[in-house]
């Protein structure tokens, strides 16, 4: 006869790392399945238990403070499970009896990095399958992950409906491994005439009242972020001069940004330039992406603001956009300088707040090479090494209201590590060639670390 479990309340914040697994209390009978009594996840299913939490040191030959982007020297993290308990200098930190010690004294250590604007999943083709996105997301995240990323935000899910929310559950619940997310579902568009909607793809709104009702939607079925795109493509005028599609009324995108703050949540807006753009700041959209024609003046207003700006800068520098600019303008005119500009100025403005986005989508720009994100920041931007670091590492997790968990090596937080063998901050392509990777506690990878 079968045995009844008798199972305790799932435990686990938000951000946890290790499986949420509901643990199973000694059965009425003895277990007559295969193997050790197992656990039972929140989702039933039939798992091996977790190990138990263990103490573990990580000695660190150099360590980047994101706070402040000094690097530090001999530093020794204590971790128990998936916290951290103690940083600090080698002199001063003790590592508790029987630890088990991670030597990365040849290394470099630091923070998970995040990447702010990714899409796990491709765009769905018109024949393709709920299954087959779902395996090529769960392939991406974990690329992902293994480059160091152990932390994201996904920008929608390109045609695959509330994928995101599945996969960023999934994770959370420790059933496949990735970075922990926070995900934008299926975004909302402004409806042009005659446009049908997809219900996997973005909702689309034709008034106040639709888009409220949207926001409402989109945030009952999960969403973290609501994803916005007040101004849609670019062209150049005969002279040169590039203008860019507005989408939403002003009143539109106040009333979305506005929903979505009243419900809790943040918006993303997906921008190019022109008065959409000057909308989306006006709105009070939470991050401005892209920004390819951002001025002065929107720059300044960011900032008084508090917004943050999300340029994803290999995306749309990659050599397609010359592509396209040379067959739609004959050769004379390019975007990309525009964007470089706009990216500089923003870079150098007093109280802007850069983050680190890739934009990587699995069409041009593979998951798991993010870190190209960072060298851009650096050489075409204009910031500094460590600031570059900030932004995908403090910056970021401000961003997503996680800046108390994630973002830095201090105690209280997660214990997501990760290790490169060079000086970052002499050499920003070393995130490019990422080690180890810690996250939660959890060895994701390491080809760097002595155990003893």
């Amino acid at each position: 006869m079968r045995s009844e479990f008798k199972l305790t309340p799932a435990l686990g914040l938000l951000l946890s790392a290790a499986p949420l697994w509901t643990q199973v209390q000694p059965p009425p009978a003895p277990w007559r399945g295969a193997g050790p009594v197992p656990c039972v996840g929140s989702d039933n299913g039939i798992y091996p238990c977790p190990p138990p939490a263990r103490v573990t040191a990580v000695r660190a030959g150099r360590l980047f403070d994101s706070k402040t982007g000094q690097m530090l020297t001999g530093q020794v993290i204590v971790l128990s499970g998936e916290r951290i308990t103690e940083v600090g200098a080698e002199s001063q930190v003790k590592i508790p009896a029987g630890a088990e010690v991670i030597d990365l004294r040849q290394a470099t250590v630091l923070p998970g990095l995040i990447d702010s604007h990714t899409h796990m999943f491709n765009s769905r083709k018109p024949n393709g399958s709920t299954e087959a996105s779902m395996l090529i997301a769960v392939q991406n995240a974990n690329n992902d992950l293994r480059a160091g990323f152990t932390a994201a935000r996904d920008m929608t899910s390109h045609g695959n409906g509330y994928g995101d929310v599945a996969l960023r559950d999934a994770i959370k619940r420790g059933i496949i491994d990735g970075p922990r997310l926070q995900v934008s579902t299926r975004g909302i568009r402004w409806a042009a005439p005659g446009a049908k909607e997809n219900p996997l793809d973005a909702a689309l709104v034709r008034s106040i009242e639709e888009a409220r009702a949207a926001v409402r939607d989109q945030v009952a079925h999960g969403a973290d972020w609501i994803k916005l795109y007040p101004a849609g493509a670019y062209s150049f005028t005969p002279s040169g001069h590039a203008e860019y599609e507005v989408t939403y009324p002003l009143p539109v995108v106040q009333a979305l940004v506005d929903e979505t703050h009243k419900l809790g949540k943040k918006a993303g807006c997906h921008v190019y330039g022109g008065e959409g753009q000057k909308n989306a700041i006006l709105a009070g959209c939470d991050t401005i992406e892209h920004g390819f024609g951002l001025d002065q003046e929107q720059i300044n207003l960011m900032a008084a603001k508090g917004l943050f700006y999300d340029p994803t800068g290999v995306r749309y520098t990659e050599p397609y956009m010359d592509d396209v600019d040379a067959r739609n303008t004959g050769g004379k005119f390019r975007m990309i300088p525009i964007f470089e500009k706009a990216a500089s100025m923003a870079a150098a403005t007093k109280g802007i707040k850069v983050m680190m986005g890739s934009g990587a989508d699995g069409s041009t720009f593979a998951h798991g090479t993010q870190a190209l994100e960072f060298e851009w920041l650096v050489k075409r931007a204009g910031l500094t090494p460590a600031r570059a670091i900030q932004a995908g590492t403090t910056v970021n997790a401000e961003a997503l209201g996680w800046q108390d968990q994630i973002g830095s090596i201090d105690k209280g937080k997660y214990a997501d590590l990760i290790a490169v063998s060079g000086d970052p901050l002499a050499d920003i392509t070393e995130l490019q060639r990422v080690k180890f990777v810690m996250k939660g506690g959890k060895l994701i990878k390491n080809d760097l670390a002595a155990y003893r």
